[in-house]
């Protein structure tokens, strides 16, 4: 395969966000690139226009004796085997300029991790060196969550053979205070060895005429693993309080946070630009580019113009490579344009029950079903399904979101694995707290609208949808 048509290959495989980083690439090495500004508008832009047809006529008239083999075909052939010309490597993850640097530098800062968070607040606590010796090892060993799931044992240990014959040795009393004092930083919890120890502090914070503070903290010390288990009878027995008591104690249970580590997020947030918009026009739903997605690049008209005026060879040459690459690369992105509105259009086609009723009639749909639709093949759909974004008026989805795999139903026709998952998910949010439905349950009433399901498809479902099992989710009210 020719460079020319790997560099199509390899722009259809891109997300929006990593095509703007290539095309920024592109702009700074190939100065018969240029952006078309927007405010190009009226006679000028016209005129304009007309010039650069003109001058692009003359240019194209200076390069016809351009090989053969370099000429740009009306339908780039960007359906092959892509292990042939991927290679998992793109210009845009290696930055050509300090102006790329600081591009990246801007949209790839993170927060502040917890250790990050903790360190600090030890800095500002009048610990002696040896308590921050200590709490610098204690904040190390605890996971994003806010555990300390290292034996308070091991880090003592190791604290002592780091520590020099001229230095005291260390108790495991002191390790033990300077956890505790640790616990007491924002966010409260933090460090704690068990869930009962986590909320523990975090009730020990919570002022003293809260309502059933002291029933909580006895609860939370003693009846914990009951809780989870759910065995309201046996709690209430051995508490001696009645079900409203029970009901208000464990509401301010929930309202603490069983993972105070979540409460700091280190991770930057991950943008979505939409490839596509479908909208629905005079009853009709309609599917377009997004205009927003890249800038709207052109051959420089006045460096295809120079070609003529070239006085030496090499001068000449150089300008043509150019601008051939120049060419080469708009007719690439036109051709990926034109892959992702043939798909999304033919998505759109198939999920337009989707697109009316909601994720209930979703319909099942395979990557075969495209590729045969739009004649392509299932590794092309596959990479061009990959990381592109449809905007709908129901939210915006990726492309892969509308493929799901099938299930028969009674009467002989089929229904999809996701319009399954959300007719589970009504059920569920609709059951009974004090009775909820077991899987069995919700495989029986699935029968009964026709869709057979086997106990345990409902379980991996319900599971995918990080939905608790019923015994988890009984509840007194």
């Amino acid at each position: 395969m020719t460079p020319q048509l790997q560099q199509a290959i390899k722009l259809l495989q891109l997300s929006t966000i990593e095509l703007q980083l290539e095309i920024q690439n592109v702009l700074e090495s190939n100065f018969m690139l240029e952006v078309e500004e927007d405010n190009e508008t009226g006679k000028d832009a016209d005129a304009k226009k007309s010039d650069d047809n003109n001058s692009d006529s003359q240019a194209s008239t200076e390069t016809s004796e351009l090989t053969t083999k370099d000429e740009i075909p009306d339908d780039l052939p960007t359906d092959s085997n892509w292990e042939d010309v991927y290679d998992g490597s793109t210009s845009y993850s290696q930055p050509s300029s300090e102006a790329q640097q600081d591009q990246w530098e801007t949209t790839e800062t993170s927060g502040e991790t917890l250790q990050e968070h903790l360190t600090w607040q030890m800095q500002l606590t009048p610990f002696s060196d040896t308590d921050r010796a200590i709490a610098t090892a204690l904040i190390d060993a605890i996971d994003e969550d806010g555990y300390l799931h290292t034996p308070l044992e091991d880090i003592h240990l190791g604290l002592n053979q780091s520590q020099t014959v001229e230095e005291d040795i260390i108790e495991l009393e002191e390790v033990e205070a300077v956890l505790h004092h640790i616990q007491q930083f924002d966010p409260l919890g933090a460090g704690a060895r068990t869930l009962s120890e986590c909320l523990l502090v975090q009730l020990q914070h919570l002022p003293e005429d809260t309502p059933h503070l002291k029933a909580a903290i006895l609860l939370t010390q003693h009846h914990l693993d009951a809780l989870g288990n759910r065995e309201f009878n046996k709690i209430m027995r051995q508490m001696r309080i009645n079900q409203e008591e029970l009901a208000a104690i464990i509401e301010l249970i929930q309202s603490l946070n069983p993972r105070p580590g979540s409460a700091i997020t280190p991770a930057a947030p991950e943008y979505v630009v939409p490839d596509v918009i479908v909208k629905k026009m005079k009853g009709k739903w309609t599917v377009e580019l997004n205009p927003d997605t890249m800038p709207r690049i052109r051959i420089n008209q006045q460096y295809a113009g120079m070609i003529r005026r070239s006085d030496t060879s090499d001068d000449t040459n150089s300008l043509r490579n150019h601008l051939q690459e120049a060419r080469w690369f708009l007719k690439s992105l036109q051709s990926r344009n034109e892959t992702l509105l043939k798909v999304a259009r033919c998505i759109v086609e198939r999920q337009r029950g989707f697109l009316e009723y909601g994720d209930e009639a979703m319909r099942p749909l395979v990557l075969r079903d495209v590729a045969e639709a739009v004649e392509m093949h299932e590794s092309t759909i596959s990479r061009v399904t990959t990381q592109k974004y449809m905007h709908t008026p129901n939210g915006i989805f990726e492309f892969k979101y509308f493929f799901s795999s099938h299930v028969s139903t009674t009467e002989g026709g089929v229904c999809s694995a996701t319009a399954i998952r959300a007719i589970i998910k009504k059920l569920i949010t609709a059951e009974n707290p004090k009775k909820p439905l077991s899987d069995s349950k919700i495989a029986d009433l699935l029968l009964k609208q026709g869709i057979k399901v086997a106990r345990r498809t409902v379980t991996k479902y319900r599971e995918a949808m990080l939905i608790s099992s019923s015994n988890e989710r009984k509840r007194l009210a």
